[in-house]
C-alpha cells in the first residue's frame, strides 16, 4: 500500500520541489502552505509522515508537531530547517520527531530518511496495535489501587466508580499522563489541548476552567486526586508515583 506524506513549508518552490521528489518515489503526496493548514489536514486525513518547515509565519515547526503529536501519535515527522542550533534540534528530539534535516537537503538525503520513517512507522504499528482499526487500540493505564484511566475511550473506573471525561479534558490528561514529571506551560497546554495559539497572558485565563473541572472529576479517585500539580507562574504538570 502506498504510504501517505504531508509536506510543510510556506516556501512555494520548496514545497513543489519537496512534492516532486515524493511523487516520482510513488508515494501519495499532499502539501500545505503553512502550520495551521497541516494540523487542520492532520485531524481529518490519516498521514503516515510529515516533512515540515521549521520557520514559518503563524504556527512554526516546532508548534505543528506538538499538536500532531496529540491528534495523530503515529505520524512519523521529519523537520526541515535552513536555521539549525542545537537548542531547536534537543527540543525537536523532545518532541519525538523521527529526524532533522538542514536545507538544503539533497533528494538522496531526504528520501533516506522518509524510508527509514516509514520503516519505523510499520514496524511500532506492528508492535503497539494487534487490531486491523488503529482507532479499536485500547490505551488503558492502571494505577497502584486498581483505579483504570482509559485514555481512548475518557474513562476513569475505580470499583463501581466511573467518571467520564470530555474530549479536551481527556487530551488534557493524556497530554501530562504521557509526560509524566514534565512542565508544561499554559500556552503549550492551550495549543496542544484546543489547537490554537495564544498569549502568555490568556493562556491561563482560558486553562483555568478546564483544569478545575478535570481536578474536580479527579478528586473521586485517591490515586489521581492530587496529581495534576500547577506550577506556579508557569504551568502544570502530572506527579507520578514516587
Amino acid at each position: 500500500m502506498k504510504s501517505n506524506v504531508l509536506v510543510v513549508d510556506d516556501e512555494p518552490v520548496a514545497r513543489q520541489s519537496l512534492t516532486d521528489i515524493l511523487k516520482l518515489e510513488g508515494y501519495i503526496v499532499t502539501s500545505a502552505p503553512n502550520g495551521q493548514a497541516a494540523v487542520e489536514y492532520v485531524r481529518t486525513h490519516p498521514i503516515d509522515l510529515m516533512i515540515v518547515d521549521l520557520r514559518m509565519p503563524g504556527m512554526d515547526g516546532l508548534e505543528v508537531v506538538q499538536v500532531v503529536n496529540q491528534v495523530s501519535p503515529e505520524t512519523e515527522v521529519i523537520l526541515l530547517t535552513a536555521f539549525g542550533s542545537t537548542e531547536t534540534a534537543i527540543q525537536a528530539l523532545r518532541l519525538r520527531i523521527h529526524d532533522y534535516l538542514l536545507k538544503p537537503a539533497s533528494p538522496a538525503q531526504i528520501l533516506a530518511s522518509v524510508k527509514k520513517g516509514l520503516s519505523r512507522r510499520s514496524s511500532k504499528t506492528r508492535v503497539s496495535v494487534t487490531s486491523a482499526d488503529m482507532d479499536d487500540a485500547i490505551e488503558l493505564v492502571t494505577l497502584k489501587d486498581g483505579t483504570t484511566v482509559d485514555l481512548s475511550r475518557r474513562q476513569i473506573k475505580h470499583k463501581s466508580k466511573v467518571e467520564h471525561l470530555t474530549p479536551a479534558e481527556g487530551r488534557l490528561l493524556r497530554i501530562l499522563m504521557e509526560n509524566e514529571g514534565k512542565v508544561f506551560s499554559h500556552r503549550e497546554l492551550v495549543l496542544l489541548v484546543q489547537g490554537y495559539d495564544t498569549s502568555q497572558r490568556e493562556a491561563p485565563e482560558i486553562l483555568r476552567p478546564l483544569v478545575s473541572r478535570l481536578r474536580h472529576k479527579l478528586e473521586q479517585f485517591p490515586s489521581l486526586s492530587e496529581k495534576v500539580v500547577s506550577v506556579r507562574g508557569t504551568g502544570y504538570l502530572y506527579e507520578g508515583n514516587k
